[in-house]
């Protein structure tokens, strides 16, 4: 994929629940290449012994390798939003969304907290390092080249930019990188394994004593749980903390240095700094 100067302009991330619903029906398919997601697979398989679910999955099932949504046009879009672009039949529509409810949404903030901070290190990265560095790391099977992207193992051709740039969308289902055919005003698009996909499944313990000694322990869990860029509805209902009391910890730790917020539409996305996440024991850059 050759890049012009508009393209680099027009570069940009984006979320797709979508795409993720749709890769994570995969991994039920086939649970031996999807280890790391063990976990979810064993519910997932649970929930597709009820009848009426695997009745409605089907469809989606029979056209699971012809299925093929189209690259998400905004950063945030809903599954229903995606759905309505994508034009897809009416017992596949059904299909996504009824494992959609079941199997994904459930686990949607943790698994969109993990994709968001994928796109704050790499817009971090491409901040201080540049695009050629941003294509460099994204993923082993793809390389850049002068003004190219060479994708290894992607279907050969050179997809035309023609100015419009490309989306970047991190997943956490898929275990190789794919290309999205755009058309009209969309972009083309490349969907590639998020970082952090290991932790996806952990059980997230409590702050260590001594920090929720230091802080107290309702601050010392909202502060635990801004590892990865969350809301205050998020927070909320992670920590089982009242909507006022998360923003009045929010407020303290922030003040203190130790989470920064970071405005997209209406939404804020907490995330501890370095300092924070020293507190936490983790390892920063």
């Amino acid at each position: 994929m050759r890049f012009g100067v508009d393209d680099l302009v027009n570069l940009r991330f984006a979320i797709s629940p979508l795409w993720e619903t749709v890769a994570s029906v995969r991994a039920s398919e086939d649970p031996g290449r999807h280890a790391v997601h063990l976990p979810w697979i064993k519910k997932a398989l649970a929930l597709r012994q009820d009848r009426d679910l695997a009745r409605r999955l089907e469809p989606l099932i029979t056209d699971l390798t012809g299925f093929e949504p189209p690259p998400p046009r905004c950063p945030l879009a809903t599954v229903e939003e995606e759905l309505a672009i994508a034009g897809a039949a009416c017992e596949v529509g059904d299909a996504v969304l009824a494992w959609w409810g079941a199997a994904v949404r459930p686990y949607w903030p943790r698994i969109r907290a993990v994709l968001e901070a994928d796109v704050v290190h790499r817009t971090r990265q491409l901040a201080e390092d540049g695009i050629q560095e941003v294509f460099a790391h994204l993923h082993p099977t793809l390389k850049w080249t002068r003004d190219r992207l060479v994708p290894v193992d992607l279907p050969p051709g050179e997809p035309r930019l023609d100015g419009n740039g490309i989306t970047l969308v991190p997943t956490a289902f898929a275990t190789r990188c794919r290309l999205l055919r755009g058309g009209g005003t969309t972009p083309p698009g490349v969907l590639y394994p998020a970082r952090a996909v290991g932790t996806l499944w952990e059980r997230r313990g409590s702050a260590g004593e001594g920090l929720a000694r230091l802080l107290g322990r309702s601050r010392a869990r909202v502060l635990a749980d801004t590892s990865s860029p969350a809301t205050t509805t998020q927070l909320a209902a992670r920590t089982g903390l009242s909507l006022g009391a998360v923003s009045q910890h929010l407020a303290v730790l922030r003040d203190a240095g130790l989470v920064t917020g970071h405005r997209y539409r209406r939404e804020v996305h907490y995330t501890a700094t370095d300092m924070g996440l020293l507190l936490l024991g983790q390892r920063t850059g």
